[in-house]
């Protein structure tokens, strides 16, 4: 049995984000990957967690699912907090990585090498109010035709940096001026049977 990992990075904001989009995206992708004979772990970050269990669980998982709001074109701050403390904690129980990778002896050796997560895979699924019209298009001011993975390549390095391979990331876009859910939720079981 293959083993994922959802980690739900909402943060409440009272007034414009409560966590129900959030909460039914996480509920979505447990019963998409227990039908597809996962066993499930979920972490709800703002509930709080313990650093040792979480490392477990990243070296548990084989797929580990970030389901989080995009705010101000990024993270929750509890998600970074929970990276820095779940991933160093990794580092010194050399769990998830032993080092950068490099090498005195051997230049040849790359940064990013060092990790210990070699056959896990990481996806981000995401809500945010951006459309999708924002992205691959060099016209668009703001992104400049970067898509999603592009934006959100300081998310993912970190899984990387540890041997991770990291999956296409989902997006549930303009979800505050014209949201889709029901549409939303189809085209994220279309893109979970598609990497899963």
């Amino acid at each position: 049995m293959k083993h994922v990992l959802i980690i739900n990075a909402h943060q409440f904001y009272q007034g414009i984000s409560s966590g129900k989009l959030n909460k039914t995206m996480v509920d979505v992708i447990r019963k998409e990957m227990e039908q597809r004979g996962y066993e499930v772990k979920e972490t709800a970050i703002e509930a709080g967690y313990d650093i040792n269990e979480e490392v477990g669980k990243h070296v548990w998982a084989d797929l580990i699912i970030l389901q989080s709001p995009v705010f101000w074109f990024g993270m929750p701050w509890i998600y970074k907090k929970y990276i820095d403390e779940v991933f160093t904690a990794g580092l010194m129980q050399q769990r998830l990585l032993v080092d950068d990778g490099r090498s005195r002896d051997d230049p040849s050796k790359q940064y990013g090498t060092g990790g210990k997560m070699q056959g896990k895979q990481y996806m981000i699924s995401l809500t945010w109010n951006a459309p999708k019209e924002a992205f691959g298009d060099a016209q668009q001011i703001l992104f400049s035709g970067k898509l999603v993975d592009d934006v959100f390549v300081s998310n993912t390095a970190n899984y990387k940096f540890c041997g991770a391979e990291i999956l296409p990331a989902f997006s549930s876009h303009n979800v505050m001026k014209q949201a889709d859910i029901e549409g939303d939720i189809k085209r994220l079981r279309e893109h979970l049977a598609a990497v899963a």
